[in-house]
Order: structure tokens, then C-alpha cells, then sequence
């Protein structure tokens, strides 16, 4: 259950929730909520200047110079934003997104391929299974004729349900299925013993995107909208219209009540809101309705001293619906979350109405993905690591690993370095610091040989796409489920390689850099060091930085929640920090509505990341361009080496979103808007003002003590 712990770059998760829509859909049965190269050295690996193909920057599209110092963001990306509209099925677009639909047709030409061959491929084979896969689920025919009659059987369970002991018993049920409702289960590092995994309880069971979405005034509208779309999917099973909306009622009524003990994003950002170890015995304490024991008997786990039921407060309302909520609520709630769950697998009419609510009115997305891209999907959740198998084999060579193992090296060495030269940190604490960065274990492009999942044991068949998700997703549950009483492996990834993102990982100290984030405009094999540095100079800066944010701070290096900082340094680094929440929270980035700001706190472990990861990169460009002074010296189409390296940070953020899917993210995503992550980070560093000969008193200009330093 550790995703929540791993720090991902940008934008993969949100990419992904406004595509797919709020809630779990076939891409559900990836493992439990989860756990890219950098320029060559400055040596012969690293192209002269004068060799980088003009295409690696092509500087007309940028803006007039004088908009530079005023709008970093609209003088790189404004012209390109113009002339590239988001596509109809998308929520937004720019080099994140152009880079994931790039992974989705390398992708779509593996699958293709694999279905073609899979019939005579080798029996069991990861090719095989991902064939049948792909091909049961563009059997439109069949799923069609199948209708809802997949789900049948568990909504006959459900109507089946009498009494608090039979909902316990399907909730066990389902759950060991990988089918968990209401609150999720899953394995993670003991925060206190990171060598060993626990298991780890944590809330869940809302259809909207936080608890504010069930009382704040200003989602009323939308609040009618979830009543008007639990009717419509109950309907679609048969149930009459006039009792679906009553059902409707009994689940928002349900859902408004755990979400009243729900807590909000920013609370969970808070480590002690993510973890409370207790013994199986005082579980059931808190839960006196729940039995623990069984429901680990149920999923077939062995819980030796304890777990961690992380919300106590979510889990004792949990326990109070079982106490005091009619059955007949229940049932209308579980009703509605198995359909919903278990829509994108079902046919188009089920399809057509889930993306109706959560693509076009909660993000505003007016087209529903093509049919490829929506198995594709279904397929990642099922066998992600499988499909990043062939991924590699045939995308990422052993020479593109190579250098960017190099790039890392350097970058962290400019960590390492900044770590020992900052001004305001005690030697104490510096020397922890440094014990952290010894410890750091970088994982590039995809999982050493002999860790790749093994799938053996997982059956697929060549003509059903549900029975397929649902063997994939209980199948992955289990495996997620057989760390606990373990050891860690550091060496597990929790990113598939054809993911477009980094992450770092705290409970293990690793960062993590997929083999499809090493690409343009990320990384050039022949670009110039500018560039490269700019760009996944600064991604490797950003995931190393995480391990010393506001949460990433709070571990050691063995990856235990610690405190290896001296008071006074600890207060110094609050200091900091709250200047850079305040510095975020002034920020409004959706044009026609003001009043709507970044979240500084939701956001702040990103922001420093990324404050942290650009100097850190600027730092490591200035070391290789020492070693090269002909190229520090020489301008590629006008600019400066040091003008390049934030323009292509800047042009990485390039993008425009919609304006539903923009206010969606401000309230549940804990990385700031694109537009602000071109232009907060240079504005705090001083080398970017003297780049472009900015002058106090301009807008990309902070200075004094508005100016954020931290790393």
C-alpha cells in the first residue's frame, strides 16, 4: 500500500485520473496502490554544440526576448500552446503528454504484434498471455454480447445480504478477490523497520475526488451530477428508475459519511496520518463489527505483531455503517461500486456512461480514448511489468541505460556538493545528510535480470476480458499481499518501464528513472549538455532532492522515519519551507477564475523537489561545462548555454489543460500546475535573472528574502 509513500516526477497520475476517471476501472488490477538518464559526461560521450541538430530546441518557437524576464512560461511554450489544441480525448497536452502518447503506440504496436503471434507463441509465455490479453479485450463482439452478465453472479451476492455478519463475509470475500471495497489493504515498508514489510489499512470507498466534494457549497452542481450517474449505472442493470434514484440517495448518503471521516489530501501528506501500527487485537477494538483476524485468515495473510490501520478515525466510522446502516444501504452502495469498478470491462453502454461523469464532467474531456488505448490500459493494470518486457527489449538499449547511469553520477554528485556547502546546515546534520546520500540506490530504466515479476501462475484466455482482469487483478493482489512478514527488496520497482515518470521511493531510498521518461525532450543521445541538463539533468536533480522535501526529510537512509536533524536546523529548514508554501500559494493559474490558487502545502514536496533538482542539475551543468570550455563558450542559435538550460526546463512543462480537468488537479494533486513549474523554480535562482539579464523589480525575478533557497 506504499504508493502513497513514492514521490513521482509529474504527471503520470494525472494524466492517468483524467483519462480513466475518478475511481478504479480495469487499470484497477495493477499491485496495490503503487509502490530518466542524463547527459553524458562532458567528454567525447557529449556532442560539440556545434553537432546538436538545430531540431533539439528549435528556437522559433520562442516569443519575443522582452517576454523573458515577465513570463518565462509564455515566451518558451505560448506559441506552441496556441498552434497545438488538446486533443479531443485528452484532458490536457504538452511534452508530458505528447512523450505518453508516444509510449501508448510503441506500446500499441507491441500488443498488436503479440495478439498476431500469441496463438503460436511459446506456451505460458509472457508473450502469449499478453497477446490473448490484448486480443479479449478488442473482441468488441463478445464483450457486447456478454453485457453486464460478467457481474452478474456478485450483484446476486449482494442482493443476497441480510445482516452486518454477511456484509463483514462478502467484504472478506471480495477483497482476498482484489476486488476491496470501502477501504484498501495492501504491503509496505514498516515505517519504523524499513527492512521488513507490513501490512498497511487505508481509507477509501468515495466515488468523488475528496471529502470537500460531498460539502462544499460550490460542488453542489457536481454533487447532482454523482446522483444523476448512480441512478444511470444502476438502470443500466435492470433496476427501475425510480427505485435507482432512491438507491442513489442511500449511496451518497453512505459515501458522505465515511467521507465526513475521511481525511483530505494535505492531512495525508502528514506521515502520522500514514501510519498507526497496532496489533491485531486492538484493530479490533476500533472495529468491534470487523474482525481483522478473519479478514486475514480470508486474504490468506499472516500478521505477526501488528499492522497498520492508518486512519483510525475513517476505520471506526467503517465500523459504525456496519453497526448502524441499514442493509438495504449497504447493498445500494455496493451495487453501485461493483458496476462502477467493473464498467470499463463491461460493454459500451457501461463504458459510454462511466466516462460521461468522469471524463466529460469532471475533467471536461469531450471525447472517450479510442478503443486501443482503453484495452491498452486494461492491459498495463493487468501485466504492466510483462508488457515492459518487451517494451525494453525492442525500445531501450543497454548503451541509453549506460549513459544514463553516467548522468545520474554527475547530478548527484552536485548534490553531494551543494549538501556540504550550505550555509544555514550544522556539520551534524550535514554529516547525516551525506550518510542519507551514500545510501541512495538509483535504478535506471527498468529492473535488473532476475527481478522481473514472474507470471507463471497467472492464467489468460485468448476470448475473456473480464475473466482476464479479474484473474490479473486478484493474481496481482496476491502478490502484493506475499511481501508481508518479508524483507524489502530494494531492487522492486514500483513503476512499469514504459511509465512516462521518476519516482522516489523514501522507504527504500531508491530513485527510479523508466526506461520511457529517457527520451526527448527529456534526453538527446546527441543533444548539448544545456539541454540534457535542463531537462533530465533536472528530473534525476528532482527525485534525488525528495529525499531531503518536507516528507522525504523525515527518513534516514536505511529508509526508517527518523529525526537526524538538530532542532536548530530542523527550524531553519521550516523557515524555508513555509516561505516556499507561501510562495506557491499565491499562485491563481486558471485564467477565468482567479480565485482559485495552488495548494503550498498539498504541493510542497514537489516544490521542493523541484526548486532543489534545478539548481542542483545547474550546478552539475556548470561542472561539465569547465571540462569543456569551448563549448561553455559558444552560443547554439543565439543562446548561451546556461539561457538553454531553462529553456528546456521551461519547455518541458510546456502544455495547456482544460479548465475542469485544472481545477480537479488543484484539489487532489500534489504537484503545482505546469505553467507554474516552468517559472516558480527559475524564479528563485539567481543564476536564471543573470542568464537572461532579468532586473530586480521583474516578474521572474525573486529576490531579498522573497528569493526560496533550500538545497
Amino acid at each position: 500500500m506504499t504508493q502513497q509513500f513514492l514521490k513521482p516526477l509529474a504527471l503520470a497520475a494525472a494524466v492517468a485520473l483524467a483519462l480513466a476517471g475518478c475511481g478504479k476501472s480495469e487499470q484497477a488490477a495493477a499491485p496495490a496502490p503503487a509502490k530518466p538518464a542524463t547527459a553524458a559526461p562532458a567528454t567525447a560521450a557529449t556532442t560539440a554544440a556545434a553537432a546538436a541538430p538545430k531540431s533539439v530546441f528549435d528556437v522559433g518557437e520562442l516569443g519575443p526576448g522582452s517576454e523573458a524576464c515577465t513570463d518565462f512560461n509564455g515566451f518558451v511554450n505560448a506559441k506552441w500552446v496556441a498552434a497545438n489544441p488538446i486533443p479531443s480525448d485528452y484532458p490536457m497536452w504538452g511534452s508530458f503528454v505528447q512523450l505518453y502518447a508516444k509510449s501508448l503506440d510503441d506500446q500499441h504496436q507491441l500488443v498488436e504484434d503479440a495478439a498476431k503471434n500469441a496463438d503460436s507463441a511459446k506456451a505460458g509465455s509472457v508473450e502469449q498471455k499478453i497477446g490473448w490479453l490484448y486480443k479479449s479485450g478488442m473482441d468488441d463482439a463478445a464483450i457486447e454480447k456478454a453485457g453486464f452478465d460478467p457481474i452478474k453472479p456478485r450483484l446476486a451476492m449482494i442482493d443476497g445480504l441480510k445482516n452486518t455478519a454477511d456484509i463483514v463475509n462478502y467484504l472478506d470475500q471480495t477483497a482476498a478477490e482484489g476486488d476491496g471495497q470501502v477501504f484498501g489493504f495492501g504491503s509496505g515498508a514498516d515505517f519504523h523497520d524499513a527492512t521488513q514489510q507490513i501490512g498497511y489499512a487505508m481509507q477509501g470507498g468515495l466515488g468523488l475526488p475528496t471529502k470537500d466534494y460531498y460539502f462544499k457549497p460550490e460542488y453542489k452542481d457536481l454533487r447532482t451530477a454523482y446522483l444523476a450517474y448512480i441512478a444511470k449505472t444502476l438502470e443500466l442493470t435492470g433496476v427501475a428508475e425510480a427505485d435507482a434514484k432512491k438507491q442513489a440517495d442511500q449511496v451518497m448518503k453512505f459515501e458522505t459519511a465515511l467521507a465526513g471521516a475521511s481525511l483530505a489530501p494535505t492531512e495525508m501528506r502528514n506521515l502520522d496520518n500514514q501510519y498507526h501500527f497496532v496489533s491485531v487485537k486492538d484493530a479490533d477494538k476500533v472495529t468491534p463489527h470487523f474482525s481483522w483476524e478473519q479478514f486475514f485468515k480470508t486474504q490468506g495473510v499472516t500478521i505477526d505483531k501488528g499492522f497498520s490501520l492508518s486512519q483510525p478515525k475513517f476505520f471506526a466510522e467503517f465500523d459504525k455503517l456496519l453497526a448502524a446502516a441499514p442493509a438495504s444501504e449497504w447493498q445500494a452502495y455496493l451495487r453501485f461500486h461493483t458496476i462502477d469498478d467493473a464498467s470499463n470491462a463491461l460493454s459500451k453502454a457501461f463504458r459510454d456512461n462511466r466516462f460521461a461523469f468522469y471524463g466529460k464532467t469532471l475533467t471536461g474531456t469531450p471525447e472517450q480514448k479510442a478503443r486501443w488505448k482503453q484495452v491498452l490500459g486494461g492491459v498495463n493494470g493487468a501485466m504492466g511489468m510483462g508488457l515492459g518486457e518487451l517494451y525494453v527489449a525492442k525500445y531501450f538499449t543497454p548503451e541509453a541505460k549506460q549513459r544514463a547511469e553516467q548522468l545520474v553520477t554527475n547530478v548527484r554528485d552536485a548534490l553531494k556538493n551543494r549538501i556540504e556547502h550550505l550555509d544555514w546546515m550544522s556539520d551534524a546534520t550535514k554529516a547525516k545528510a551525506i550518510d542519507k546520500w551514500n545510501k541512495f540506490l538509483p535504478k535506471i530504466g527498468y529492473p535488473d535480470q532476475g527481478e522481473w515479476r514472474d507470471w507463471s501462475g497467472l492464467t489468460i484466455s485468448p476470448d475473456n476480458w473480464y475473466a482476464n482482469l479479474q484473474a490479473a487483478q486478484k493474481y496481482n493482489y496476491q502478490f502484493d499481499l506475499s511481501h508481508i512478514g518479508k524483507k524489502t527488496d530494494r531492487k522492486e520497482w514500483g513503476m512499469t518501464p514504459q511509465t512516462v515518470n521518476a519516482y522516489y521511493d523514501p522507504s527504500t531510498n531508491t530513485i527510479n528513472f523508466p526506461a520511457a521518461i529517457l527520451q526527448a525532450p527529456f534526453f538527446y543521445p546527441n543533444g548539448d549538455d544545456a539541454i540534457n541538463y535542463g531537462g533530465i539533468g533536472a528530473v534525476i536533480g528532482h527525485e534525488s532532492s525528495h529525499g531531503f522535501d518536507d516528507q522525504g526529510s523525515q527518513f534516514d537512509g536505511d529508509g526508517n522515519r527518523a529525526n537526524w536533524w538538530t532542532p536548530q536546523d530542523k527550524k531553519q529548514f521550516d523557515e524555508r519551507t513555509k516561505a516556499l508554501v507561501e510562495q506557491f500559494d499565491g499562485y491563481a493559474p486558471i485564467k477565468d477564475k482567479p480565485n482559485l490558487h495552488v495548494n503550498g502545502k498539498l504541493t510542497l514536496g514537489e516544490n521542493i523537489a523541484d526548486l532543489g533538482g534545478l539548481n542542483i542539475a545547474y550546478d552539475a551543468l556548470q561542472t561539465a561545462l569547465k571540462a569543456d570550455p569551448k563549448e561553455a563558450d559558444a552560443k547554439i542559435d543565439g543562446y548561451t548555454e546556461d539561457q538553454r538550460f531553462f529553456l528546456n526546463w521551461a519547455r518541458v512543462w510546456r502544455g495547456s489543460m482544460r479548465e475542469k480537468a485544472a481545477e480537479l488537479r488543484l484539489n487532489t494533486d500534489p504537484h503545482s500546475p505546469i505553467a507554474v513549474r516552468a517559472i516558480a523554480a527559475p524564479s528563485d535562482m539567481s543564476a536564471f535573472a543573470t542568464a537572461f539579464q532579468c532586473k530586480p523589480g521583474d516578474a521572474m525575478v525573486r529576490s531579498g528574502d522573497k528569493q526560496v533557497k533550500i538545497w
